[in-house]
């Protein structure tokens, strides 16, 4: 039994942890609340259409490896086993979709919300297009 003094503590606690991210300067939007979601993709999804959130969001790859892009940031492979973020309000995220052709993508995304607004919006293509110019190369470009 545990706590019980019958058996020497365990200190396994100590190097049980293993840093997998850090990540700042972080904007919290006041009165934010947070939620982790998982999301599967099957091979080849292209993922969520350019979108932004109003708080910052840290994902952790479960299983496959996601196409990621930042406004201003080269698009990269996330594998599994790796992690991203990014720090909502105004950036754009363009791309979140499943890197493999051949296979399921599984991700675990935790982000914060400002009260009163979506857990992500759309970009419109008219501000897309007026934003082209922050957008990093790509690429096929």
């Amino acid at each position: 039994m545990h706590g019980t003094g019958d058996q020497a503590a365990s200190e396994s606690w100590m190097t049980a942890a293993k840093m997998l991210q850090d990540a700042s300067p972080l904007t919290i939007p006041e009165g934010a609340s947070a939620m982790t979601i998982q999301i599967e993709w099957e091979a080849g999804d292209p993922g969520t259409p350019p979108h932004r959130h109003s708080g910052p969001a840290f994902g952790y790859v479960v299983e496959g490896a996601v196409r990621f892009e930042l406004e201003g940031e080269p698009e990269r492979v996330v594998e599994a086993g790796g992690t991203f973020w990014e720090p909502g309000g105004d950036v754009i995220h363009y791309q979140d979709g499943n890197a493999l052709s051949d296979a399921r993508t599984r991700f675990v995304v935790t982000m914060m919300c400002a009260p009163g607004k979506p857990m992500l919006e759309l970009v419109p293509e008219e501000e897309l297009a007026q934003r082209a110019h922050l957008r990093a190369l790509r690429p096929t470009d």
